[in-house]
């Protein structure tokens, strides 16, 4: 299986987090990733998708810290 090739600047991301008091200490308590991607013309869009839809389950920073924040995500993907 082939990968994508893209270049530099097709794909960014932004994340916020979220603060809560609890107990009288901020915590961290969510997490929003968004994700703008360019893809170069004829990509196969199926790929991205299933890569997108399971980043979170995948990813070891996710994983370490998902059973104390909530992690959620956004996609704006558009073909060049």
């Amino acid at each position: 299986m082939r990968g994508i090739q893209v270049a530099d600047g097709d794909i960014r991301c932004s994340a916020e987090g979220t603060n809560e008091v609890v107990d009288r200490i901020i915590v961290l308590t969510r997490i929003d990733v968004h994700y703008t991607i360019r893809l170069p013309a004829g990509a196969d869009r199926d790929k991205v998708d299933r890569a997108l839809a399971s980043h979170v389950d995948k990813c070891p920073t996710a994983r370490s810290i998902r059973d104390s924040v909530e992690i959620g995500w956004t996609a704006d993907v558009s073909e060049a």
